[in-house]
């Protein structure tokens, strides 16, 4: 399916996500949020594709966030049950998500980058909750996840005085999780994704559960004890890759993952 506002590149199993509209700093509007909610439904379904990329066209900006000018000329604004760019309020992606900061990531694209479970982020690249400034409120996720990610006093700096923090400061704070430099970001990104094709896509969407729904659990012993009950858990204990890994070890070859 042909795309206007965001482009899509299938590199075997690794699928890259490019935001397209680098005239407004890859800031989102609905169109755009409707392809990448059609985007990432294709790329959770599809057996084929164990890893995606996320990234911005161009090298200014990974996403400026929701588009104001668009809002500004009197259009409505509205999101997918899949949220700001389809992926804020997908609780049920399985699959991991490499997000490749390469500039500028403001409000809703600050929250896109930390719905990500990876964030590799350029030395040009930048980061902040502006919304106050504006009369608005991070509410795609990003008052959740950055406390989560950095610790509620660390967030509460950033989040109460709108301030933008840089890659390494982000790196620093522990959402970033590497800085590169701008020219080596893709590749960096490619090689990590590689780095997890290599593994079991099965045993990789089951830590991913088990990580993210044991941080909604009471406690570890709750998250413990619970865990067998997650469906990607569940599936992994079906698989045929849960016997093909101990074979291929006992055999001293390189396992041939199913993904089934």
């Amino acid at each position: 399916m042909a795309h206007e506002h965001v482009t899509v590149e299938r590199d075997g199993k690794v699928l890259i996500v490019t935001i397209n509209r680098p005239d407004r700093m890859n800031a989102l509007h609905p169109p755009a949020n409707a392809e990448l909610d059609r985007v990432f439904n294709d790329f959770a379904a599809d057996p084929d594709l164990w890893v995606a990329i996320i990234t911005g066209a161009g090298n200014r900006a990974f996403s400026a966030g929701n588009d104001l000018r668009w809002q500004a000329e009197g259009n409505a604004i509205t999101v997918p049950p899949s949220g700001f760019g389809g992926l804020t309020s997908r609780w049920d992606l399985d699959k991991p998500v490499i997000a490749a900061v390469n500039g500028v990531a403001m409000g809703g694209g600050f929250e896109v980058a930390l719905a990500a479970d990876i964030i590799l982020a350029a030395e040009n690249a930048s980061f902040a909750l502006p919304e106050p400034k504006v009369g608005l409120a991070a509410l795609a996720g990003g008052l959740h996840r950055l406390p989560r990610a950095i610790g509620l006093s660390r967030a509460m700096a950033m989040i109460l005085t709108a301030r933008t923090v840089s890659a390494a400061e982000g790196r620093d704070l522990g959402f970033v999780t590497e800085v590169v430099p701008a020219d080596d970001l893709m590749a960096r990104a490619k090689a990590l994704a590689a780095a997890m094709c290599e593994l079991s896509p099965l045993s990789l969407r089951a830590s991913k559960q088990a990580v993210l729904k044991g941080l909604e659990e009471d406690s570890v012993r709750a998250a413990y004890e619970g865990q067998g009950k997650y469906p990607a858990v569940q599936a992994l204990f079906r698989s045929e890759d849960l016997r093909e890994g101990p074979l291929a070890f006992a055999q001293k070859r390189k396992p041939e993952w199913k993904g089934r």
